[in-house]
Protein backbone atom coordinates (compact mmCIF):
# COMPACT_ATOMS: atom_id res chain seq x y z
CA UNK A 1 0.00 0.00 0.00
CA UNK A 2 1.21 3.50 -0.83
CA UNK A 3 0.44 6.43 1.47
CA UNK A 4 1.07 10.16 1.06
CA UNK A 5 0.62 12.65 3.90
CA UNK A 6 0.54 16.44 3.50
CA UNK A 7 0.15 19.06 6.21
CA UNK A 8 0.54 22.84 6.44
CA UNK A 9 0.81 24.62 9.82
CA UNK A 10 -1.24 27.65 10.75
CA UNK A 11 -0.05 30.74 12.55
CA UNK A 12 3.18 31.65 10.80
CA UNK A 13 3.98 35.36 11.17
CA UNK A 14 4.21 37.84 8.32
CA UNK A 15 7.67 37.57 6.77
CA UNK A 16 9.69 40.66 5.88
CA UNK A 17 13.08 41.28 4.30
CA UNK A 18 15.96 39.88 6.31
CA UNK A 19 13.89 37.46 8.41
CA UNK A 20 15.33 34.07 9.36
CA UNK A 21 13.03 32.11 7.08
CA UNK A 22 14.41 28.70 8.07
CA UNK A 23 13.85 29.52 11.74
CA UNK A 24 10.31 30.73 11.13
CA UNK A 25 9.41 27.62 9.13
CA UNK A 26 10.91 25.24 11.69
CA UNK A 27 9.12 26.99 14.56
CA UNK A 28 5.83 26.66 12.74
CA UNK A 29 6.38 23.00 11.93
CA UNK A 30 7.33 22.18 15.52
CA UNK A 31 3.94 23.36 16.77
CA UNK A 32 2.04 20.30 15.57
CA UNK A 33 -0.51 19.10 18.06
CA UNK A 34 -0.24 16.06 20.39
CA UNK A 35 -0.17 12.76 18.56
CA UNK A 36 0.53 14.35 15.19
CA UNK A 37 4.02 12.87 14.91
CA UNK A 38 7.44 14.41 14.46
CA UNK A 39 7.58 17.84 12.88
CA UNK A 40 10.12 16.66 10.31
CA UNK A 41 11.61 13.31 9.42
CA UNK A 42 14.25 12.12 6.97
CA UNK A 43 12.72 11.86 3.51
CA UNK A 44 10.17 14.64 3.97
CA UNK A 45 9.75 17.32 1.32
CA UNK A 46 9.34 20.86 2.66
CA UNK A 47 7.40 23.05 0.22
CA UNK A 48 7.60 26.82 0.58
CA UNK A 49 5.74 29.38 -1.52
CA UNK A 50 7.88 31.63 -3.67
CA UNK A 51 6.11 34.64 -2.20
CA UNK A 52 7.37 34.07 1.34
CA UNK A 53 10.88 33.33 -0.02
CA UNK A 54 10.79 36.56 -2.01
CA UNK A 55 9.63 38.56 1.00
CA UNK A 56 12.49 37.21 3.12
CA UNK A 57 14.97 37.97 0.33
CA UNK A 58 13.78 41.55 -0.14
CA UNK A 59 11.94 41.03 -3.43
CA UNK A 60 8.77 42.81 -2.23
CA UNK A 61 8.58 46.52 -2.97
CA UNK A 62 6.28 49.43 -3.58
CA UNK A 63 6.04 50.16 -7.27
CA UNK A 64 4.32 49.82 -10.62
CA UNK A 65 3.40 46.24 -11.51
CA UNK A 66 3.69 46.70 -15.28
CA UNK A 67 7.17 48.15 -14.95
CA UNK A 68 8.18 45.16 -12.84
CA UNK A 69 6.77 42.79 -15.46
CA UNK A 70 8.91 44.52 -18.09
CA UNK A 71 11.94 44.17 -15.83
CA UNK A 72 11.46 40.42 -15.38
CA UNK A 73 10.55 39.62 -19.01
CA UNK A 74 12.86 38.20 -21.66
CA UNK A 75 10.19 38.31 -24.36
CA UNK A 76 6.41 38.41 -24.70
CA UNK A 77 5.11 35.02 -25.83
CA UNK A 78 1.47 36.07 -26.25
CA UNK A 79 -0.72 39.03 -25.49
CA UNK A 80 -4.49 39.20 -25.22
CA UNK A 81 -5.66 42.64 -24.15
CA UNK A 82 -3.99 43.50 -20.88
CA UNK A 83 -2.86 39.91 -20.29
CA UNK A 84 0.75 39.14 -21.10
CA UNK A 85 2.19 35.63 -21.18
CA UNK A 86 5.95 36.06 -21.09
CA UNK A 87 9.18 34.12 -20.93
CA UNK A 88 10.63 35.03 -17.57
CA UNK A 89 14.35 35.62 -17.03
CA UNK A 90 14.38 32.20 -15.26
CA UNK A 91 13.07 30.55 -18.44
CA UNK A 92 9.59 30.06 -17.01
CA UNK A 93 6.63 30.90 -19.25
CA UNK A 94 3.92 32.52 -17.15
CA UNK A 95 1.42 35.34 -16.93
CA UNK A 96 2.78 38.74 -15.87
CA UNK A 97 6.27 37.30 -15.27
CA UNK A 98 5.13 35.99 -11.90
CA UNK A 99 4.85 39.53 -10.50
CA UNK A 100 2.12 39.42 -7.87
CA UNK A 101 0.14 42.06 -5.98
CA UNK A 102 -1.85 39.70 -3.74
CA UNK A 103 -1.16 38.88 -0.09
CA UNK A 104 0.94 42.04 0.25
CA UNK A 105 0.19 45.55 1.47
CA UNK A 106 -1.79 47.75 -0.89
CA UNK A 107 0.48 49.35 -3.48
CA UNK A 108 3.17 46.68 -3.07
CA UNK A 109 4.26 43.96 -5.46
CA UNK A 110 6.34 40.81 -5.11
CA UNK A 111 8.79 39.54 -7.73
CA UNK A 112 9.97 35.95 -7.96
CA UNK A 113 13.19 35.05 -6.12
CA UNK A 114 16.35 35.87 -8.05
CA UNK A 115 17.42 32.21 -8.00
CA UNK A 116 14.78 29.85 -6.57
CA UNK A 117 17.08 26.81 -6.76
CA UNK A 118 19.68 28.65 -4.72
CA UNK A 119 16.98 29.65 -2.23
CA UNK A 120 15.91 26.01 -1.91
CA UNK A 121 19.51 24.90 -1.38
CA UNK A 122 19.99 27.46 1.37
CA UNK A 123 16.85 26.39 3.21
CA UNK A 124 17.74 22.72 2.91
CA UNK A 125 21.21 23.32 4.31
CA UNK A 126 19.85 25.34 7.24
CA UNK A 127 17.23 22.75 8.10
CA UNK A 128 19.86 20.02 8.09
CA UNK A 129 22.28 22.12 10.14
CA UNK A 130 19.69 22.95 12.78
CA UNK A 131 17.81 19.65 13.00
CA UNK A 132 20.09 17.01 11.48
CA UNK A 133 17.15 15.97 9.30
CA UNK A 134 17.64 15.16 5.63
CA UNK A 135 14.76 16.75 3.75
CA UNK A 136 14.23 18.07 0.25
CA UNK A 137 12.99 21.62 -0.30
CA UNK A 138 10.70 22.84 -3.08
CA UNK A 139 9.94 26.50 -3.81
CA UNK A 140 6.47 26.71 -5.36
CA UNK A 141 4.57 29.20 -7.46
CA UNK A 142 1.19 29.26 -9.17
CA UNK A 143 0.97 28.95 -12.95
CA UNK A 144 -1.68 28.47 -15.60
CA UNK A 145 -1.64 25.54 -18.03
CA UNK A 146 -2.00 25.53 -21.80
CA UNK A 147 -5.21 23.75 -22.88
CA UNK A 148 -6.59 23.72 -19.31
CA UNK A 149 -8.74 26.13 -17.32
CA UNK A 150 -7.41 27.26 -13.95
CA UNK A 151 -4.04 27.26 -12.23
CA UNK A 152 -1.98 24.89 -10.14
CA UNK A 153 1.25 25.17 -8.19
CA UNK A 154 4.53 24.12 -9.79
CA UNK A 155 8.11 23.82 -8.57
CA UNK A 156 10.24 26.80 -9.57
CA UNK A 157 13.05 25.88 -7.17
CA UNK A 158 14.18 22.57 -5.69
CA UNK A 159 17.05 21.10 -3.68
CA UNK A 160 17.73 17.51 -2.66
CA UNK A 161 14.96 16.14 -4.86
CA UNK A 162 14.65 14.01 -7.97
CA UNK A 163 12.57 16.53 -9.92
CA UNK A 164 11.52 14.15 -12.72
CA UNK A 165 11.31 10.35 -12.83
CA UNK A 166 12.54 8.96 -16.14
CA UNK A 167 10.67 5.80 -17.10
CA UNK A 168 12.08 5.64 -20.63
CA UNK A 169 13.36 2.16 -21.41
CA UNK A 170 11.19 0.46 -18.79
CA UNK A 171 8.14 -1.67 -19.52
CA UNK A 172 4.63 -1.47 -18.12
CA UNK A 173 2.89 -4.45 -16.43
CA UNK A 174 1.75 -5.65 -19.88
CA UNK A 175 5.27 -5.63 -21.29
CA UNK A 176 4.83 -2.49 -23.38
CA UNK A 177 8.00 -0.36 -23.62
CA UNK A 178 7.83 3.18 -22.22
CA UNK A 179 9.47 5.71 -24.52
CA UNK A 180 8.87 9.24 -23.22
CA UNK A 181 7.19 8.86 -19.81
CA UNK A 182 8.77 11.48 -17.54
CA UNK A 183 6.57 12.44 -14.57
CA UNK A 184 7.52 15.89 -13.27
CA UNK A 185 7.28 14.75 -9.66
CA UNK A 186 8.51 18.09 -8.27
CA UNK A 187 5.47 19.78 -9.83
CA UNK A 188 3.17 17.04 -8.55
CA UNK A 189 4.54 17.52 -5.03
CA UNK A 190 4.04 21.29 -5.35
CA UNK A 191 0.42 20.72 -6.35
CA UNK A 192 -0.17 18.38 -3.41
CA UNK A 193 1.31 20.93 -1.01
CA UNK A 194 -0.98 23.66 -2.32
CA UNK A 195 -4.04 21.56 -1.50
CA UNK A 196 -3.06 21.69 2.17
CA UNK A 197 -1.88 25.31 2.13
CA UNK A 198 -4.88 26.90 0.42
CA UNK A 199 -4.74 30.30 -1.24
CA UNK A 200 -6.16 32.47 1.52
CA UNK A 201 -5.23 30.62 4.71
CA UNK A 202 -1.77 32.19 5.26
CA UNK A 203 0.00 28.82 5.24
CA UNK A 204 3.17 29.41 3.19
CA UNK A 205 4.83 26.08 4.08
CA UNK A 206 3.70 22.48 3.78
CA UNK A 207 5.36 19.12 4.36
CA UNK A 208 4.83 16.19 2.00
CA UNK A 209 5.66 12.81 3.51
CA UNK A 210 5.66 9.47 1.74
CA UNK A 211 8.05 9.94 -1.18
CA UNK A 212 11.36 9.59 0.58
CA UNK A 213 12.56 7.61 -2.44
CA UNK A 214 12.80 10.94 -4.29
CA UNK A 215 14.90 12.68 -1.62
CA UNK A 216 18.63 12.75 -2.31
CA UNK A 217 21.38 12.15 0.28
CA UNK A 218 22.77 15.08 2.29
CA UNK A 219 25.15 17.16 0.21
CA UNK A 220 23.50 16.16 -3.08
CA UNK A 221 21.09 18.90 -4.08
CA UNK A 222 20.33 17.49 -7.52
CA UNK A 223 19.72 19.50 -10.69
CA UNK A 224 17.07 21.78 -9.20
CA UNK A 225 13.79 22.85 -10.75
CA UNK A 226 15.69 24.61 -13.54
CA UNK A 227 16.05 21.15 -15.09
CA UNK A 228 12.28 21.18 -15.77
CA UNK A 229 12.44 24.32 -17.92
CA UNK A 230 12.51 23.61 -21.65
CA UNK A 231 15.19 25.55 -23.55
CA UNK A 232 13.99 28.29 -25.87
CA UNK A 233 13.01 26.54 -29.09
CA UNK A 234 12.48 23.22 -27.33
CA UNK A 235 8.81 23.96 -26.73
CA UNK A 236 6.23 23.39 -29.48
CA UNK A 237 4.50 26.62 -28.42
CA UNK A 238 7.29 29.18 -28.30
CA UNK A 239 4.92 31.89 -29.59
CA UNK A 240 1.21 32.41 -29.15
CA UNK A 241 -1.00 31.59 -32.16
CA UNK A 242 -1.29 35.19 -33.40
CA UNK A 243 2.24 36.10 -32.44
CA UNK A 244 3.69 33.19 -34.45
CA UNK A 245 2.02 34.50 -37.61
CA UNK A 246 3.27 38.04 -37.05
CA UNK A 247 6.82 36.95 -36.18
CA UNK A 248 7.06 34.68 -39.22
CA UNK A 249 5.83 37.43 -41.56
CA UNK A 250 8.17 40.00 -40.02
CA UNK A 251 11.06 37.56 -40.36
CA UNK A 252 13.42 39.14 -37.86
CA UNK A 253 16.40 36.96 -37.02
CA UNK A 254 16.09 37.43 -33.25
CA UNK A 255 12.64 35.80 -33.43
CA UNK A 256 13.86 32.51 -34.90
CA UNK A 257 14.84 30.65 -31.72
CA UNK A 258 11.31 30.02 -30.35
CA UNK A 259 10.37 28.27 -33.62
CA UNK A 260 12.89 25.55 -32.82
CA UNK A 261 15.26 23.51 -34.93
CA UNK A 262 14.77 23.37 -38.73
CA UNK A 263 11.92 21.07 -39.71
CA UNK A 264 12.50 18.16 -42.10
CA UNK A 265 12.25 19.12 -45.75
CA UNK A 266 9.10 17.01 -46.13
CA UNK A 267 7.33 19.13 -43.49
CA UNK A 268 8.36 22.31 -45.30
CA UNK A 269 6.98 20.83 -48.55
CA UNK A 270 3.64 20.05 -46.91
CA UNK A 271 3.33 23.58 -45.50
CA UNK A 272 4.25 25.24 -48.81
CA UNK A 273 1.74 23.05 -50.63
CA UNK A 274 -0.99 24.21 -48.27
CA UNK A 275 -0.10 27.91 -48.58
CA UNK A 276 0.82 28.39 -52.26
CA UNK A 277 0.24 25.03 -53.92
CA UNK A 278 -3.49 24.60 -53.34
CA UNK A 279 -2.76 21.37 -51.49
CA UNK A 280 -0.79 19.76 -54.32
CA UNK A 281 2.58 18.21 -53.48
CA UNK A 282 5.57 20.32 -54.40
CA UNK A 283 8.40 18.96 -56.49
CA UNK A 284 11.89 19.41 -55.12
CA UNK A 285 15.38 18.08 -55.47
CA UNK A 286 18.38 18.18 -53.17
CA UNK A 287 21.03 20.22 -54.94
CA UNK A 288 24.59 18.95 -54.90
CA UNK A 289 26.09 21.88 -56.77
CA UNK A 290 26.63 24.15 -53.76
CA UNK A 291 29.71 23.01 -51.90
CA UNK A 292 29.27 25.79 -49.32
CA UNK A 293 25.63 24.82 -48.65
CA UNK A 294 25.26 21.05 -49.11
CA UNK A 295 21.77 20.95 -47.56
CA UNK A 296 20.34 23.44 -50.05
CA UNK A 297 17.20 22.17 -51.78
CA UNK A 298 15.49 23.36 -54.95
CA UNK A 299 11.71 23.67 -54.60
CA UNK A 300 9.48 24.26 -57.64
CA UNK A 301 6.43 26.41 -56.97
CA UNK A 302 3.48 27.76 -59.00
CA UNK A 303 4.22 30.91 -61.02
CA UNK A 304 1.80 33.01 -58.95
CA UNK A 305 3.46 32.12 -55.64
CA UNK A 306 3.70 35.01 -53.18
CA UNK A 307 7.30 35.34 -52.06
CA UNK A 308 6.34 36.96 -48.74
CA UNK A 309 4.12 34.00 -47.91
CA UNK A 310 6.81 31.50 -48.92
CA UNK A 311 9.40 33.42 -46.91
CA UNK A 312 7.17 33.32 -43.82
CA UNK A 313 6.56 29.57 -44.15
CA UNK A 314 10.28 28.96 -44.52
CA UNK A 315 11.03 31.18 -41.52
CA UNK A 316 8.56 29.34 -39.29
CA UNK A 317 10.09 26.00 -40.31
CA UNK A 318 13.69 27.05 -39.76
CA UNK A 319 14.59 27.47 -43.42
CA UNK A 320 15.74 30.44 -45.49
CA UNK A 321 15.25 31.38 -49.15
CA UNK A 322 18.62 31.52 -50.90
CA UNK A 323 17.47 32.22 -54.44
CA UNK A 324 14.16 32.98 -56.18
CA UNK A 325 13.84 32.62 -59.93
CA UNK A 326 10.54 33.30 -61.67
CA UNK A 327 9.85 31.84 -65.10
CA UNK A 328 6.86 31.10 -67.30
CA UNK A 329 6.62 27.56 -65.97
CA UNK A 330 6.78 28.55 -62.33
CA UNK A 331 9.11 29.58 -59.56
CA UNK A 332 12.39 27.85 -58.80
CA UNK A 333 13.14 28.51 -55.14
CA UNK A 334 16.42 27.56 -53.46
CA UNK A 335 16.10 27.01 -49.71
CA UNK A 336 18.42 25.80 -46.98
CA UNK A 337 18.01 25.13 -43.24
CA UNK A 338 19.20 27.77 -40.83
CA UNK A 339 21.97 26.58 -38.52
CA UNK A 340 21.18 27.41 -34.90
Amino acid sequence: MSRLEVWAPDGLPEVVAGDDLAGILLAGLEERGPGEGAALADGDVVCVTSKVVSKAEGRARVGDREAAVDEETLRVVARRGATRIVRHRLGLTMAAAGVDASNVAAGSIVLLPLDPDRSARGLRQEIHRRTGTNVAVVVTDTAGRAWRVGQTDIAIGAAGLVVAEDFAGRTDPHGNPLAVTLPAVADEIAGAAELAQGKLARRPVAVVRGRGDLVLPPGDDGPGAAALVRPDGGDLFGWGAREAVVRALAGEEEDRAPFGEPAPLAELHAALSRVVGHGRARASTLSTSFDDDPQRAVVRLPAASDRLAVDAVCFAHGWRIRDWQTGRSGVVCHVSPVST
